[in-house]
């Protein structure tokens, strides 16, 4: 943190359609695409296994409420994150996120479409 007092207005309030474009993708990339595929193989691949430790414990005690319950509270970090980076004036900290959440649910969405195809 800094010692500049934290602007009048937030960036997300500034530039709210970038706001809403970044998360909206990050939804898409990792929301939809990990979560969907996810399911996909664990569900309907008997051969494989989810291997993240903390979705396999989860999906293991709740089931398909416990995969979205870690993926809706990784997510729900970020998010927090990314609003506090805003308010702050730090666009790192507020571009992290949603950048961060797409491009892991980019590559772990291919990654899962590959398992699926080669299965």
């Amino acid at each position: 943190m800094t010692d500049r007092p934290s602007p009048a207005v937030p960036i997300y309030r500034r530039r709210p359609r970038e706001f809403y474009a970044l998360w909206i993708l990050a939804t898409t990339t990792y929301g939809v695409g990990d979560v969907v595929t996810t399911v996909a193989l664990v569900w309907f691949v008997p051969s494989l296994a989810e291997g993240n430790p903390l979705v396999a414990f989860a999906i293991g005690r709740v089931g398909l409420a416990g995969l979205v319950a870690v993926k809706l509270a990784g997510f729900g970090v970020l998010l927090w994150i990314s609003v506090v980076g805003g308010r702050d004036d730090d666009a790192l900290v507020y571009y992290f996120g949603p950048v961060l959440l797409t491009l892991f649910g980019l590559v772990v969405t291919a990654s899962n479409l590959r398992l699926l195809v080669a299965a």
